[in-house]
């Protein structure tokens, strides 16, 4: 393949969703929404790219994929030429991807109006909203796989999901005895207050408390996918959607597994049969004045008309 093939190639995978609706469809956004009265809006790492997207339709600012640097994740920003000179810094003012727990913190300090991220608030969050008096609403707007991810040289290929529960407690400690290689298990975690940490101990650990895995928690999710590909007998978790968008590794190279015989995809995702089936939220104070253009926004991400946008950012809607 000539240079000029390989460049118009990457021009096309780059601008791939570029304000692009699927055929027959017409993006309806909130009325007399603008630069101006644009909410706040901060969230987690692996709903960055809806945050993005929506503020881009809304407001009709092109966007595109852009390919990762050194170390780093694909991310989807705005076509920053055209936007209007006196907007230059609207996308780093108002839209924020600050995690999920300083999201959560953010929200309840008054310093974002809306919040999206992939999991509920966690005993400390609450602990901290209930300290400073503030309640919050959090709604669930669209669903997505919880995947575990091993090295493309692990031949285990499926899991059920108590021998999951199980590795993560300590009783299962070798591959072997799930039909791997004779080997020890390298158990990854995440942080506390981490989204994908604290979505593992609600949804899969289902009230049991995961044994110390001393030297084991991965700040970052991209580093989830770097521990992985470095150790053949690693085990990690992350949201499909973050794999598949995000940090874009194909299965080849880092595989998911399936649990208890389903492969998380659309299609298990849609009909339950894959177990392990988080929510996306969308998460305000509960006093958001109501006549507010950050209430419209909460209310729209509910709506039908957030529902092809959803699909378009790799999310299964509601």
């Amino acid at each position: 393949m000539n240079k000029a093939a390989i460049f118009l190639l990457v021009a096309i995978i780059a601008c791939t969703g570029c304000n692009k609706e699927k055929q027959g469809e017409k993006f309806t956004g909130i009325e007399n929404i603008s630069f101006e009265n644009y909410p706040k809006v901060d969230g987690s790492t692996s709903a960055s790219v809806l945050n993005v997207t929506v503020a881009c339709k809304m407001l009709g600012v092109p966007y595109q994929w852009v390919a990762p640097g050194i170390s780093s994740e694909w991310l989807l920003q705005p076509v920053y030429e055209k936007i209007p000179e006196q907007y230059s810094s609207f996308f780093w003012q108002r839209l924020k991807s600050s995690k999920t727990h300083d999201a959560f913190i953010n929200l309840v300090d008054g310093k974002a109006d809306i919040i999206l991220r992939s999991s509920t608030a966690s005993p400390d969050e609450k602990a901290y909203a209930n300290a400073v008096g503030v309640s919050v609403m959090e709604t669930p707007i669209a669903s997505d796989a919880f995947v575990f991810l091993v090295n493309k040289n692990n031949p285990v290929k499926s899991l059920t999901a108590d021998q999951v529960r199980k590795i993560y407690t300590g009783k299962i400690t070798n591959w072997s005895e799930v039909g791997g290689k004779d080997a020890d298990i390298k158990v990854f975690t995440r942080p506390r207050n981490s989204g994908s940490e604290e979505v593992f101990r609600a949804l899969v650990m289902a009230g049991l408390e995961p044994a110390d895995f001393p030297e084991s928690g991965i700040g970052g999710m991209l580093g989830v996918f770097q521990e992985i590909r470095g150790n053949e007998n690693a085990v990690c978790y992350t949201f499909n959607n973050y794999k598949n968008l995000q940090a874009r590794v194909p299965d080849s190279e880092i595989p998911k597994i399936a649990i208890n015989g389903a492969f998380p995809g659309e299609g298990t995702i849609k009909d339950g049969s894959y177990p392990f089936i988080t929510k996306l939220y969308v998460a305000i104070r509960s006093n958001l004045d109501h006549n507010s253009m950050a209430y419209k926004l909460y209310e729209w991400l509910q709506s039908a008309n957030a529902k092809s946008t959803l699909a378009e950012c790799g999310f299964i809607p509601e």
